[in-house]
């Protein structure tokens, strides 16, 4: 006789979005990423103790002791997906709905029957690609106990279910909408509650060419608090065109032609253009023209789709004004996909004229035509002709974006093999030195060998790069960011940097690096106002906001550093001094229990290690000071010899210090930029090594007369 035991209990009920229509188009993709989803899902259950009843196909039906663990597993779960699905294309993404009720269930021969079950079932059908449902009486349950917002959806009638129900939608903290962690108050510190996760293929943005150690490495996909200035009648914004292919995977050609598009614009003398990060926090939202114009504070807006079909593309393109969604201007354009590139020649020099038109009120004459088809001819320089080639700088372009170790590696492969097929091709060998970059940055695959393979890699990319376009804004970024962060050739890196700018003045990432250079040369107050200047440009950069606080608490400017990193977590928890940035801070600050306790949820290793060891040191507490500096030597010397030099420069252990120092040196560590004025190394100041070191990096004042 089957036995049978009633309880209440909290159920979850899980389901893939799309999964059915996946399998019939391709079997083999559906099967893995169903293996991929068991898999993932399987390991988050435990954490929260959640007991895996049965899978259903594509669907898990869990028990949870508490409505709260039922809930925390489901946000748990939602955060992790919406990270993996940073790195794929989207005919890879994996979403989830996920539905939660609490009620009486009845076990009976391992499986689980009752109201609890079927509600469950039902409420997850309502839930959205993406999202958590729940029913009041989880709702009631755990409205004061978790860190998240409820969304009521009304009454719903449940099929088969008597009785009408309140449901709630959780408000999950990347979304849009989502309070930020400040705005929360909780016993806990905010920087302990993900207030964002990298929202797919948004992210992070524009350059990411930050200094791997004492400078941040961070994404963006929030939407941009909105201007309060009337914005500039000569100013657009390029929104990612959509891609309406049938091959879901051709995301990156859409995004390409839109991005491109938008670097051109960006280049024309008078034009003000949205930075690429702004614009496409906009991806995939069907918000109204009004708000976009005013959140990205511009007069006009290029839209517009991409069908791409064997060899033949069709690109529909259309240019709005932004205060009433008048169209202004809209054209259709079918060509053979070799012909794509006199398709974005020709959108760039049509929407250059309509909007000078509008500010003329007259139509262009024959020479105003002319000058704009040399300004845009100028802006193109240093692409191809090659279709194939085109295609893979596209991809390259598309990984890149998304700003992580494996996305880093996709998209040089993809730009090895764009510069394979054309080998003049100025723009791919920029992408190849970018991404050589990154990884000698921030990658630690390889120690000290893999850092000096990826910096030789950039160093010839960036010289073939330049020979071809000599006046290219990415090559001559790429130079610089060597010649600042590697080579500490500060006088080179500033004609460098000046050049890039003349050339691209509205480019974020070069206002960046401008702001880096001042920081090495020790002009901290110059270089705070080009990283405002570089979020002014870019208001969703979390690489410029991020720079932007760091150096805020590295001035001692408490009030607004505090102030900027909730923004910073907001856009990208997950980047390294996201938390400890704010740890820092705290640490300037004396407030050496709070500085630990922020520290401890970033991501960086090198960097949550190094405000732990010296809080706990300054707080008399020497074991867990050694031993978190025991880690970050054991795991990190061949990438985080500065770090390491700066604990025990704040120990005041001044000779192991300047021993770190100097390895940090020969190991061109990209931290040392930081030199003059980290606030960390100031117990070293009084000793005569100091300024002897400072002369042999080249950073006393009369060596950069």
């Amino acid at each position: 006789m089957p036995t049978e035991e009633r309880k209440l209990a909290a159920i979850m009920f899980t389901d893939m979005v799309g999964y059915s229509a996946l399998a019939q188009r391709d079997d083999k993709v559906a099967l893995e990423l169903l293996e991929e989803h068991r898999r993932l899902l399987r390991a988050i259950f435990p954490q929260f103790h959640g007991t895996e009843i049965k899978t259903i196909g594509d669907a898990f039906l869990v028990e949870f002791g508490s409505a709260l663990e039922a809930a925390q597993c489901a946000i748990e779960i939602q955060r992790t997906l919406a990270k993996r699905n940073h790195d794929v294309t989207s005919n890879r993404r994996m979403e989830l709905k996920i539905g939660i009720h609490i009620g009486d269930v009845v076990h009976r021969d391992g499986d689980v029957y009752g109201d609890g079950v079927n509600i469950a079932s039902r409420i997850e059908q309502l839930a959205g690609a993406g999202g958590i449902c729940v029913s009041m009486d989880v709702e009631r349950q755990i409205r004061n106990a978790l860190e998240a917002r409820f969304e009521k959806f009304g009454s719903a009638d449940l099929k088969n279910i008597k009785l009408r129900m309140d449901l709630f939608r959780i408000i999950l903290p990347w979304e849009k909408g989502a309070e930020s962690p400040a705005k929360r108050t909780s016993k806990k510190s905010p920087l302990l509650v993900p207030a964002a996760i990298l929202v797919i293929l948004a992210l992070l943005a524009g350059w990411w060419w930050m200094q791997r150690k004492n400078q941040p490495s961070v994404g963006a996909h929030a939407v941009p608090a909105a201007p309060t200035n009337t914005p500039d009648q000569k100013s657009v914004a390029v929104l990612p065109f959509v891609n309406l292919s049938d091959d879901k995977g051709s995301e990156y050609f859409s995004d390409g032609v839109s991005e491109e598009l938008l670097t051109v614009l960006q280049k024309i003398p008078g034009m003000h253009v949205a930075a690429r990060t702004s614009a496409f926090s906009f991806k995939g939202k069907n918000a109204p023209a009004q708000e976009i114009g005013q959140k990205l504070g511009v007069a006009h807006l290029v839209e517009g789709s991409v069908r791409k079909a064997g060899d033949t593309v069709r690109i529909a393109a259309r240019l709005t004004r932004a205060e009433t969604g008048e169209e202004l201007w809209s054209e259709n354009f079918t060509r053979d996909l070799k012909d794509v590139f006199a398709v974005q020649t020709e959108l760039a020099e049509t929407i250059v004229a309509q909007v000078r038109d509008r500010l003329t009120g007259s139509a262009a004459d024959s020479a105003d035509k002319q000058k704009i088809q040399a300004e845009v001819q100028a802006a193109e320089k240093g692409g191809t002709k090659n279709v194939e080639a085109h295609e893979f700088y596209l991809q390259g372009r598309f990984y890149e974006n998304r700003h992580s170790e494996k996305s880093a590696r996709e998209a040089l492969a993809a730009y090895q093999h764009a510069v394979a097929l054309d080998h003049g091709f100025a723009l791919a060998w920029a992408g190849v030195a970018q991404t050589n970059l990154w990884l000698a940055a921030f990658s630690t695959e390889g120690g000290q060998k893999g850092f000096d393979a990826h910096l030789a890699s950039a160093r010839d990319a960036v010289a073939r790069a330049l020979s071809i376009e000599p006046d290219l804004p990415n090559g001559l970024l790429a130079r610089a960011t060597i010649e600042t962060n590697f080579d500490f050739k500060w006088n080179a890196a500033a004609q460098t940097v000046s050049k890039a700018l003349a050339l691209a003045p509205a480019d974020p990432n070069i206002v960046i690096a401008a702001a880096n250079l001042e920081i090495a040369r020790g002009n901290m107050d110059r270089a705070i106002e080009l990283y405002r200047k570089a979020v002014e440009l870019d208001p969703v950069s979390a690489q410029a906001r991020t720079f932007l606080a760091f150096n805020l608490a590295a001035t001692k400017r408490f009030a607004e550093a505090r102030a900027e990193f909730p923004r910073v977590v907001e856009l990208n928890p997950a980047t390294p001094w996201a938390h400890a940035g704010l740890g820092l801070s705290y640490l300037l600050e004396n407030k050496f229990e709070e500085a630990a306790t922020a520290a401890q949820a970033d991501e960086g290793e090198w960097c949550r290690l190094l405000i732990v060891s010296c809080a706990r040191w300054a707080q008399n507490r020497v074991t867990e000071s050694d031993a978190a500096l025991a880690q970050l030597t054991a795991n990190e010397s061949e990438t985080a010899a500065y770090q390491i030099a700066e604990v025990y420069a704040y120990r005041g252990e001044k000779d192991r210090a300047f021993e770190w120092l100097e390895r940090a040196r020969r190991q061109r560590d990209p931290g040392l930029p930081s030199l003059r004025k980290d606030p960390l190394l100031t117990n070293l100041h009084g000793d005569p090594r100091w300024n002897a070191f400072l002369r042999t990096m080249g950073l006393v004042d009369d060596q950069f007369k």
